[in-house]
C-alpha cells in the first residue's frame, strides 16, 4: 500500500507540476522579467558576456524541469504522509484527508516560512549573504514541519479530552508557541534596495504564494480523487 501511495503521489506531483508551470508562466515570469529589467538598468558594471544558461531556456525548459521535479518530490512525500496519516487523525474519507494534508503542507512548508523570509525577485538580495539566508530559510522550514507534526499528534489527545473545537485550537496554539519564538530568534533579513518598485515586489511575492498554492491544491485534489476512486473499486 505504501509503495502504491508513493508512486501515486509522485505521478500526481508531475501533473501538478505541469499545471503549476503553466500558471507560473502567466503570473510569475512577467514579474521576473520586470525585475531583471530593473536590475539591468541599475547595474552600471553589467557584464555583456553570454550567460551559461540563456534567459529563454530558464523561463521555458529550465522552469518546466525544475517545477516538475519539485512537484514529483513533493508528491512522493505527500504519498508517504498520507500513508502515515490515514486512520490516525480522525479523517476517514480519502478526499478530505488529502485536502487536509495539502492545506497543512502548504501552511508548514510555504506560508509560515515565507511570512518570515518572503520570496525575492532578481535585483533583491546581497550575494554575500546567500549562505546565511538559505540556511535560515531551511532551518525555519525544518522547525515548521516538526512543530506541525507535534501539533497534529497532540491534537488527537486534546480532541479526546477537550472536544473537537477546543482540542484543535489548543493544537494550533502549540504550533504558534513553538514557531513565534523560533521566528523571532532567526535573523531578520531585509535587503530590498530603497529604489526597488514596491508594486513589483508585492506582485512577485503574491505570485510566489499563488504558484505554490496551485501546486499544493492540485496535489490534494487529484491525489484524493484517485485514492477515493481506487478505494471504491476495491469494494466492488
Amino acid at each position: 500500500m505504501i509503495r502504491t501511495l508513493l508512486l501515486r503521489g509522485m505521478l500526481v506531483g508531475v501533473v501538478a507540476g505541469l499545471l503549476t508551470f503553466a500558471f507560473a508562466r502567466v503570473t510569475g515570469e512577467p514579474q521576473v522579467e520586470r525585475a531583471i529589467a530593473f536590475e539591468t538598468s541599475h547595474d552600471h558594471d553589467h557584464d555583456d558576456s553570454p550567460e551559461p544558461v540563456s534567459r529563454a531556456t530558464q523561463r521555458t525548459f529550465g522552469l518546466l524541469t525544475g517545477v516538475v521535479a519539485y512537484g514529483a518530490s513533493i508528491g512522493g512525500l505527500f504519498g508517504l504522509a498520507f500513508a502515515a496519516a490515514i486512520g490516525r487523525i480522525g479523517v476517514k474519507e480519502p478526499r478530505a484527508l488529502s485536502l487536509l494534508l495539502a492545506a497543512v503542507g502548504y501552511t508548514a512548508i510555504v506560508l509560515v516560512p515565507q511570512l518570515k523570509y518572503p520570496a525575492n525577485p532578481p535585483a533583491v538580495g546581497n550575494p554575500d549573504t546567500i549562505g546565511t539566508r538559505t540556511a535560515a530559510y531551511f532551518l525555519l522550514i525544518a522547525f515548521s514541519i516538526a512543530a506541525t507534526v507535534l501539533s497534529l499528534q497532540l491534537s488527537r489527545r486534546f480532541v479526546t479530552r477537550f472536544g473537537s473545537w477546543n482540542g484543535n485550537l489548543l493544537a494550533i496554539a502549540v504550533f504558534l508557541l513553538i514557531m513565534l519564538p523560533v521566528s523571532c530568534f532567526l535573523p531578520k533579513i531585509d535587503e530590498v534596495p530603497a529604489d526597488f518598485p514596491a508594486s513589483l515586489l508585492w506582485r512577485f511575492r503574491i505570485a510566489a504564494f499563488e504558484i505554490q498554492a496551485v501546486l499544493w491544491a492540485s496535489q490534494g485534489l487529484f491525489f484524493g480523487w484517485l485514492t477515493q476512486r481506487s478505494l471504491l473499486r476495491s469494494r466492488l
